[in-house]
């Protein structure tokens, strides 16, 4: 069951929200070549406990850091260490937060430098654009399927693959609610929305094959191939008009 919040709910987890979009702004001012992950880690939650948040990711079925440091052929679930950034990579990081029992989840791929190849500029470019035309179909009276479908015709057009195994999902008083929503699939399907829905929607795109496989601790994603991926999500709701995105700053 979908679990239908009320506007005030939804300003509770907008204010989780901000928390989120300044964690990842802060980090984005650290991310250069030399940092290590678990630097990055170390001031994301800081900051977070700093506007009166938990991190959400800390703890949560064992996962040992506050944050996610997927980089390069690592699709998601990255574990902050003792790795450095080099000039040239690429990283995803999601942030997720808690704030007055309500929870907000966002992430972005960032560049290390300034020497990045086009074809990887597209890549991210074009995981961002995937994420913004599902946001764009979480409308009242559309289908979830149709989200879905929206994702994954931008990824496609542009000749890379959608992560089949890993997917989207609601939000709100815990991480992860009902729906499971794929980042492809059929449009005109599944669920209408209605609003109060809240969506994590969290497009993961390859380079290559669509293939993913998990390492011995349990949670690094990377691709099968070990080409290139990259990762972005907002948390947005549902409202009677245009979607809101509670992650933005």
């Amino acid at each position: 069951m979908i679990i239908i919040k009320s506007d005030k709910e939804i300003k509770k987890m907008r204010k989780a929200g901000k928390i989120v979009a300044g964690t990842l702004d802060l980090l984005e001012k650290n991310i250069r070549a030399g940092v290590r992950t678990d630097y990055l880690d170390r001031i994301a939650d800081d900051y977070i406990r700093s506007k009166g948040g938990k991190p959400s990711f800390l703890g949560y079925q064992g996962f040992p850091k506050s944050i996610c440091t997927s980089i390069n052929e690592v699709v998601v679930h990255g574990i902050p260490d003792s790795t450095k950034l080099r000039e040239g990579d690429i990283i995803g990081i999601d942030v997720g937060v808690i704030l007055g029992g309500y929870q907000a989840d966002a992430a972005k791929t960032f560049t290390v430098g300034d020497n990045i190849p086009p074809e990887t500029l597209r890549l991210i470019h074009t995981t961002e654009r995937a994420l913004y035309a599902g946001i764009d179909r979480c409308r009242k009276g559309n289908f979830l399927g149709d989200v879905s479908h929206a994702i994954q015709t931008v990824v496609e057009d542009d000749g890379f693959s959608v992560v089949i195994q890993f997917v989207g999902h609601g939000i709100g008083r815990n991480m992860h609610e009902e729906p499971q929503i794929p980042n492809y699939g059929p449009p005109g399907r599944g669920p209408r929305l209605e609003k109060g829905m809240v969506f994590a929607l969290e497009p993961m795109v390859n380079q290559g094959t669509y293939e993913v496989e998990v390492g011995e601790d349990g949670w690094t994603v990377r691709t099968k191939d070990r080409k290139l991926s990259a990762h972005f999500e907002h948390t947005v709701a549902v409202s009677d008009e245009d979607p809101l995105i509670l992650t933005m700053p």
